[in-house]
């Protein structure tokens, strides 16, 4: 040690009363403490129950378990996947960790009341943005806030008339589909409010960022592609 640090040290001590120093740390967001965790799930419960009042959810699971959706959809080491690689094999994988009998269909529902929706649940046979657009005029027209009274078949005959479609599909496949169009609908008209709380809670500060900027990517692609779409209605 050399006469200069050796004065720092001597500084430091006589100030501190320290005789180490030690770098400052702290958990970065998504390492939560047993204590913060409990806050988490309170947070969540009260989003979850806000979201049940103020949409007709299909999901019949419990707050718990749906508390546990939205945790598992951020938690890679949960499901094998992320909000950018999920799949309907993450929808089983998590469907098996619930309290409840539940199946990856069940997830999914609940994903949708959740606004939870990945990337891979737009990726349809057809354009899935003229079935959006369908979905949106139904509800606009119809003050319908899911989709759920839009005629799947119906639907199905619209979009197999459809530039690019070679056979109309099945009422069940666009029945699924219509249920992302009406809950990335939902999430578009609400700001995105209760998926960007779900980030916050639940994901280190670079996904977090990541994630918000691809949402408002999401919906502006999403806007623009409704206003092509209605104009060529």
């Amino acid at each position: 040690m050399d006469d200069k640090t050796a004065e720092l040290r001597d500084l430091f001590v006589s100030t501190t009363g320290e005789e180490t120093v030690t770098e400052s740390q702290s958990d970065p967001r998504g390492s939560l403490s047993s204590a913060d965790d409990a806050t988490v799930d309170e947070r969540l419960t009260e989003l979850v129950e806000e979201m049940r009042e103020r949409y007709d959810f299909a999901s019949s699971l419990s707050t718990a378990d749906l508390r546990e959706v939205v945790r598992g959809f951020f938690d890679p080491e949960a499901t094998g996947a992320g909000p950018e690689s999920w799949s309907r094999d993450a929808d089983a994988a998590l469907a098996a960790s619930l309290d409840a009998d539940a199946d990856a269909d069940d997830v999914f529902r609940a994903r949708m009341d959740l606004h939870l929706v990945a990337a891979a649940d737009r990726d349809a046979s057809f354009p899935y943005e003229r079935l959006r657009a369908l979905v949106s005029r139904a509800s606009d027209e119809g003050g319908v806030g899911t989709g759920a009274d839009v005629d799947d078949a119906d639907l199905a005959e619209s979009l197999a008339a459809s530039e690019g479609v070679d056979s109309a599909p099945d009422a069940e496949t666009v029945r699924r589909y219509r249920r992302v169009a009406a809950a990335d609908l939902a999430s578009r008209r609400a700001s995105h409010r209760f998926r960007d709380a779900f980030v916050e809670l639940l994901t280190d500060a670079d996904l977090s960022t990541r994630l918000a900027a691809d949402a408002r990517e999401d919906g502006l692609r999403e806007a623009t592609e409704d206003i092509e779409t209605d104009v060529s209605l």
